[in-house]
């Protein structure tokens, strides 16, 4: 196992390690302490009752083949906001999301299919309107009675949102009297409808949101010890500012999935087939020598399972990072680094992960997924997952309800990892004290 870095000890229990917080690369403690000390009202700081409330929720769930929902976690999630307006006698309009339309209507990405699906789980009508914005909208929400809900056609339809335009942000605030922001997978992105409305609304954070800000507070400014962290994914270019935060923060950094073909490349090994980041193998250099100067212990593979081909039926083996053959693919960790990384994570009493550690959807490469995903499902402390790929894996395994904390949003999860604005939360209203 190639360990950079002070590797746990075996004696470590509940509250050890020595992250102080004070050895970090210049300016990334001062980022993320301003994102985690972001305190903004939430929907039960103020009066909501009898008002018309406009939710942007984040709906934009996976599909199957056919465009119905394939798995409708993100909708559920947002239930506890919706029950609270309710019991406050609120109108409700929800606006959301879906896939990416390019700013054009496209029949297979309506929002239809998901009020059928809240509709079905709240016990009562959700409409679904066939715009976003505009007079026929106007006249529908304001013929709507108290404890009536309806969704708003897909944002996406128009370019407006993305391009976060003024007109486009007021139409939709038109629509009500409070904002309510419950979809943290979007509050990375500065749209109309997530840091435009709130310009034009008293504008709060709703009951999923307030969650999932507490719960990476936590983690980031007072995490119980030894805290863990494991980054998986394809490419170390979509998860480096990640990976160079919060080794900063914790005690023990796992690497895994595709970006481990830089890793063993910066090692002056060759990674057969696999994408090799040239441009980051110095960056990925100034990473391991951060682990060595904060003391955290970086894991990376010790061996992988290599496939001549990523599809099933593959021939596949496995082999030490050192002797991966020409023209093929790292397609997951391989069982001496499960194993490892599995004894080290049983040590932690807090851990986050993002990112698979390898094609997990193909079953002859799941092994080293299913690994951690029992691995973290075991600790006893707090546990988050976030990324649509991993909680697809956590669930397909069979682990979802051991996990403390499944975070609705992948790209916003990252975001607050890395110390990045979140123009969404930056757009509420801050909080008294």
């Amino acid at each position: 196992m190639h360990w950079f870095g002070m590797r746990l000890q075996s004696t470590a229990g509940p509250g050890t390690g020595t992250k102080t917080g004070a050895r970090t690369l210049p300016g990334v403690r001062e980022k993320i302490q301003a994102v985690v000390r972001m305190r903004k009202r939430s929907i039960d700081d103020i009066d909501v009752s009898g008002k018309r409330v406009l939710v942007r929720t984040d709906y934009n769930v996976p599909q199957d083949e056919e465009g119905g929902i394939a798995d409708d976690t993100k909708v559920r999630a947002t239930l506890p906001t919706i029950q609270y307006l309710l019991g406050k006698d609120a109108t409700i309009v929800l606006c959301s999301h879906l896939g990416r339309p390019g700013g054009k209507v496209v029949d297979r990405l309506r929002m239809a299919p998901v009020a059928e699906r809240l509709s079905e789980m709240l016990g009562r009508p959700v409409a679904a309107l066939r715009d976003s914005i505009g007079p026929e909208v106007e006249r529908a929400v304001s013929g709507m009675q108290k404890g009536e809900i309806v969704l708003l056609e897909n944002l996406r339809f128009h370019p407006e949102e993305k391009a976060n335009e003024p007109a486009f942000a007021e139409a939709l605030a038109r629509l009500a009297d409070v904002y309510v922001n419950d979809a943290f997978g979007t509050c990375h992105r500065a749209h109309a409808s997530v840091a435009g409305v709130p310009r034009y609304l008293p504008a709060v954070a709703g009951l999923l949101l307030r969650r999932e800000l507490e719960t990476f507070g936590k983690i980031l400014e007072d995490p119980e010890r030894p805290f863990a962290a494991v980054i998986g994914g394809a490419k170390v270019s979509d998860k480096f500012s990640v990976l160079r935060s919060i080794v900063t923060r914790v005690d023990l950094l796992i690497v895994g999935g595709g970006m481990t073909a830089t890793f063993i490349a910066s090692l002056g090994y060759g990674a057969g087939a696999s994408r090799i980041e040239a441009e980051l193998l110095d960056a990925v250099g100034q990473l391991k020598a951060e682990a060595e100067r904060t003391d955290a212990a970086l894991l990376l593979p010790e061996d992988v399972l290599v496939a001549d081909r990523l599809d099933e039926g593959a021939k596949i083996r496995v082999v030490p990072i050192s002797g991966i053959p020409e023209g093929w693919l790292i397609a997951d960790i391989g069982p001496k680094t499960a194993e490892t990384f599995s004894r080290e994570l049983s040590r932690c009493r807090t851990a986050v992960w993002n990112g698979p550690m390898g094609v997990f959807e193909i079953p002859d490469f799941s092994g080293g997924t299913r690994r951690i995903a029992e691995a973290i499902a075991g600790i006893e402390g707090i546990t988050v997952i976030g990324g649509g790929s991993t909680i697809e894996a956590v669930a397909e395994f069979g682990f979802a309800d051991q996990i403390s904390h499944i975070s609705t949003g992948g790209g916003a999860a990252l975001a607050m990892l890395s110390g990045e604005r979140l123009p969404g939360v930056e757009a509420l209203e801050d909080a008294e004290g």
